[in-house]
């Protein structure tokens, strides 16, 4: 009887996304808890941007702290990403977002207003000016080199390969554009999104009443197509910036 009334009495070990559902339909005490026990895991991905030990009391701290908050309220689990990996890439675009704009706001303007007139300022504020651009270029490189990694485990769960997509890629613009399009229909709607993760194979039945493409169009760029729709379900930030600069021109 008391071993019975222990198994109701203790409470039931939630997953972490299932934290934050209850979070998201308003638990705040959990949602309190939640982001105290992963301040760890927030510091150190903001440390990693940073290049150097972040604490608490820093201000990159606390945007790292509101981005891991924002990601909570964001994500859904049907993207097809943990919550983890969504947050850290969250609060890195974050952390750098910032370190730009107090690059911009903290006398850089000033110095190249008048650092010409006083001489002795002129190379200080030039060589800071460089280092910031250089600084950007580093991090958005390193970013970039762990988005791709990143893209390149996703695609293996689909068994599309690198050498694949080079080898399938269609080779005029238009087509890769239309099949780009393809893409962003499927991450675009739900049932279409839902066949495409649960099954991971293209809704080709469903596209053609949606599309305005052959059957034998979609299946010929069929790799391609869903290398893209990865991209545009996941949390690829470089990767789709890309197709949208495609899709825009």
């Amino acid at each position: 009887m008391l071993g019975l009334k222990f198994k109701l009495n203790r409470k039931k070990k939630f997953s972490l996304e299932e934290n934050v559902y209850l979070i998201q339909q308003g638990n705040v005490k959990l949602q309190n808890e939640l982001i105290h026990s992963y301040k760890p895991f927030i510091a150190k991905t903001v440390s990693s941007v940073c290049k150097r030990y972040i604490h608490e009391t820093d201000d990159e701290f606390s945007i790292g702290l509101i981005a891991f908050n924002e990601a909570i309220q964001k994500y859904n689990v049907e993207n097809g990403s943990s919550l983890l990996r969504f947050a850290e890439t969250l609060i890195k675009r974050k952390v750098i977002d910032y370190i730009r704009t107090q690059s911009k706001t903290k006398n850089v303007s000033f110095d190249i207003e008048h650092s010409f007139e006083d001489g002795e300022f002129a190379s200080t504020s030039i060589d800071d000016k460089l280092s910031i651009e250089a600084y950007k270029k580093k991090t958005d490189d390193e970013l970039r080199k762990e988005e791709i990694h990143k893209y390149t485990e996703e695609l293996n769960q689909y068994g599309i390969s690198f050498s694949d997509l080079l080898q399938q890629s269609p080779k005029h613009a238009d087509a890769r554009k239309n099949a780009m399009t393809v893409a962003e229909i499927i991450a675009k709607h739900d049932d279409l999104k839902e066949i495409f993760l649960t099954k991971r194979k293209l809704p080709i039945k469903q596209l053609e009443t949606k599309v305005d493409i052959s059957r034998k169009t979609i299946e010929r760029n069929r790799k391609y197509i869903m290398a893209m729709t990865i991209i545009f379900i996941g949390d690829f930030i470089f990767l789709k910036d890309y197709i949208k600069g495609v899709l825009d021109s």
